[in-house]
């Protein structure tokens, strides 16, 4: 028997009689597989979730806990989800056609998660905008964004790239490591407690395998050689999947993402960015724009020096991004209100017509 506790999982809702708890450990496909107190198994979905799930949020990820009809000669059924604690999202943007974007719809990446290792290579494809992305979208996952700097073996002057991360994110853990001579590695270890969850995120390249190797003590994942030309990785992860450490610590692996679409991040912008729109509180006018308006706190903070101006810049291009999701979204979500009610309406009047005949 394994004591699912050491992955994590508390009995905040009792399983009835007929189904056991889990956690998915991993997702192909649609083949799930999860950790039982009876051991790894094979399952998939109950049809109850593609009639009720409303979004692609609804279904199981890799970290979640369910409840499992249990087959023992075969296949289980996940019948339920149970609640999130902690979830990482991206906007994914489908129908591309033109610069038109014909759905936005939530990517759910991982979740139940007490930290977020956001991973960057310390090469020259090295961009604090980038990182600063990804702890917006952490900051509204509910797990403590740590930033990891890779490859420290491979940039002499590193501690020029730390000192920029940690001047534009101050409230943030940032570490420089080496999978390769072990620098640095001693200093998660405060992170990497028994029955704590850490989600590994980053473009692929960053050395997210490498690293979860040194921590497995074994070569799980397989190392593949970054791109000469522009400093790119081959993916090495093609799916998600949950890992656990000798230590007693869980790793949740995900695939390098090319792009991260910000979604629904305004808590994360305001908190990322709190000394930008604390300056809005200093304007003369309330409806000043920022731009030439007399009064403006944030273009006499730009001509002093005190907001850089490219601190400026990666505000107001995360506004504009999630502001645009955001719309987008919301006009999809009435649209298909507005069709179900249509066809609602259509089957009323169908059933209607049927009564008078």
């Amino acid at each position: 028997m394994i004591d699912l506790k050491q992955y994590g999982y508390k009995e905040n809702t009792p399983a009835p009689s007929c189904l056991i708890p889990g956690r998915v450990t991993e997702l192909r496909r649609e083949q799930f597989t999860v950790m039982t107190e009876r051991g790894e198994l094979t399952a998939v979905l109950k049809g109850v979730f593609y009639h009720e799930a409303q979004t692609r949020e609804d279904f199981p990820c890799v970290g979640d806990f369910v409840f499992l009809d249990y087959n023992d000669s075969g296949v289980s059924r996940i019948a339920k989800l149970l609640p999130r604690h902690s979830k990482f999202s991206r906007a994914d943007f489908s129908g591309h056609a033109a610069g038109y974007v014909k759905t936005v719809l939530e990517q759910v990446v991982a979740t139940n998660f007490d930290y977020v290792f956001i991973l960057s290579s310390l090469n020259w494809d090295f961009k604090v905008s980038r990182i600063m992305r990804y702890l917006t979208q952490a900051r509204q996952s509910g797990g403590q964004p740590v930033v990891i700097l890779t490859k420290a073996d491979l940039s002499p002057d590193y501690q020029v790239s730390v000192a920029d991360v940690r001047q534009s994110v101050p409230n943030i853990p940032v570490h420089a490591i080496s999978s390769h001579t072990g620098h640095g590695l001693p200093e998660l270890e405060q992170y990497l407690q028994s029955g704590k969850t850490v989600v590994f995120l980053g473009m692929s390249g960053v050395g997210k395998s490498s690293l979860l190797n040194v921590l497995m003590e074994d070569n799980v994942m397989e190392v593949k050689d970054i791109r000469e030309d522009d400093s790119r990785g081959r993916h090495t992860t093609t799916h998600r999947q949950l890992f656990m450490l000798p230590s007693g610590a869980m790793v949740i692996d995900t695939p390098g993402m090319r792009e991260l679409g910000l979604l629904d991040a305004g808590e994360g912008i305001r908190v990322g960015f709190a000394d930008v729109e604390e300056l809005f509180n200093q304007c003369r006018f309330s409806n000043c724009r920022h731009q030439t308006e007399p009064g403006c706190a944030v273009q006499t903070a730009l001509v002093d020096g005190s907001l850089s101006h490219e601190h400026w810049e990666r505000y107001l291009l995360q506004k504009k991004e999630n502001k645009f999701v955001d719309d987008k979204a919301g006009f999809l979500r009435d649209k298909r209100a507005q069709r179900k009610s249509l066809s609602m309406w259509s089957k009323q009047e169908k059933r209607k017509g049927k009564i008078k005949k």
